[in-house]
């Protein structure tokens, strides 16, 4: 799955990072069966699902990550995705929770073909948080000047959007589109609080040496606004079925 960033941050990135919304995690308690939750990071959806009775795997290509989803109780195996020895064992469900985008597409379409049995299902969801047009306009200004190549995700037309089943590697490659479903949910989140997610990303991680001075403006600059932004998050689920 790459090498991915977020090792050093496990912590954080445990405290701060919100868990699937409960109706998405619903939906998936329904399909039932053996579950192997891909990129689990620190086991957000693998404690969920867990939680909820089904046997899940988690399998995470950082020790660091997959240590912090342990002490929640739930198996979790190091491994990247398109080269971890499954041995004989085979699942219903493969869920990526924000962790597609970090698989090759080219390898991880077969390997999921593999992974599962027949009929098994592919559940990949992702997260978009939109702020309202004061907050985007403040930031703006912060990271023009401070990290200009960074993807202003907070914006509507930035936020994730489904793929189309044309267009999508799963089906291209055999799997049957099912269904696609979208969970909506806003809540108030102080500078703190908007500091301690952003700083836990992938695309804010690798700035390295200037991320901790753009955050330190990026709180400045929700203080002005009375302290406290609205975030709208959007989790789109999209499920397909190997034919």
């Amino acid at each position: 799955m790459g090498d991915l960033p977020f090792g050093p941050v496990a912590a954080e990135y445990d405290r701060h990072r919100p868990a699937p919304p409960e109706d998405l995690i619903d939906d998936l308690e329904r399909l039932g069966g053996e579950v192997l939750d891909v990129g689990c990071g620190t086991g957000k959806a693998t404690v969920a699902l867990a939680e909820r009775g089904l046997t899940v795997l988690g399998l995470e290509s950082d020790e660091r990550m997959a240590a912090v989803a342990r002490a929640h109780g739930v198996e979790v195996e190091v491994g990247a995705f398109e080269t971890w020895d499954a041995g004989d064992r085979r699942f219903d469900l493969l869920t990526f929770a924000d962790s597609w985008h970090f698989v090759d597409p080219a390898v991880a379409v077969p390997r999921a073909a593999e992974l599962l049995r027949p009929g098994g299902k592919v559940a990949r969801f992702w997260n978009s948080y939109v702020l309202e047009p004061e907050a985007i306009d403040a930031l703006d200004r912060v990271y023009r000047r401070l990290a200009p190549e960074n993807p202003q995700t907070w914006r509507q037309a930035a936020a994730w959007t489904p793929v189309r089943p044309d267009d999508d590697p799963l089906v291209r490659g055999g799997f049957m589109p099912l269904r696609t479903r979208t969970y909506r949910s806003s809540a108030r989140r102080t500078a703190d609080e908007w500091v301690a997610i952003a700083a836990t990303t992938s695309s804010h991680l690798r700035l390295g040496d200037r991320l901790a001075p753009l955050m330190s403006e990026v709180h400045a600059a929700i203080e002005t606004l009375g302290g406290a932004v609205r975030v709208h998050r959007t989790t789109v689920l999209v499920l397909a079925r190997l034919s």
